[in-house]
């Protein structure tokens, strides 16, 4: 059962739901607006251009309020909202469609498992032959809660629990991805930053 914004308030105002910081506005019909965080973080290159999946990658995090996703672009990033979920209450990740149709995908695992405690980790690809700017504070996506019919005999206790910015995955065996794993950013102040933004207004206000 999706639950709505009076069922939401009231577990919020018990305190059985958390979320932190939150505005009441953000608190929709059937969901709650995430906003994006001031942390990214992106796979560093390799010497062989290829991702095994099963070696440990590392990543390099970036603690910004403005960053220029470029076209064909792959990026972590988290929501400012800390979520504690009760474990009886699941939550599924969605996009806004408005950015959606801009060329941002935003993705996560799907969805969040009961007894999750956490900032949460975002994909961001740029789908568009734009880059475009990300702010933080701004509006990403949704939280849509669901009860389940019983508490979980195993909620969610595992490597992601508590975890707070943009986190990385460790290796996952029988899958490759490959030839070219580089990843580039553009941060204010640097040129690519001063291409972009040459006279142009950004793409997402």
């Amino acid at each position: 059962m999706i639950l709505s914004d009076r069922t939401l308030f009231k577990m919020l105002e018990a305190g059985t739901l958390s979320i932190t910081p939150l505005d009441k506005e953000q608190v929709q019909p059937a969901s709650v607006d995430i906003r994006l965080g001031n942390t990214f973080s992106i796979v560093e290159d390799l010497s062989t251009g290829v991702i095994t999946l099963k070696d440990e990658v590392r990543y390099k995090t970036i603690n910004t309020d403005t960053y220029i996703l470029l076209p064909g672009q792959f990026v972590l990033a988290t929501t400012m909202e800390y979520v504690s979920l009760p474990d009886n209450l699941t939550a599924f990740v969605e996009g806004r469609s408005s950015l959606g149709r801009l060329g941002l995908f935003i993705q996560n695992a799907g969805w969040v498992d009961p007894g999750f405690q956490g900032e949460i980790t975002l994909e961001l690809f740029n789908a568009n032959r734009c880059a475009i700017e990300l702010k933080a504070g701004r509006r990403v996506g949704q939280l849509v809660f669901a009860e389940m019919d019983d508490t979980a005999l195993k909620p969610y206790n595992g490597k992601y629990q508590g975890q707070k910015g943009a986190t990385g995955v460790a290796g996952i065996y029988g899958l490759t991805a490959g030839p070219d794993c580089r990843q580039r950013g553009a941060l204010p102040g640097t040129a690519a930053y001063m291409i972009i933004h040459d006279g142009e207004r950004p793409l997402i206000d």
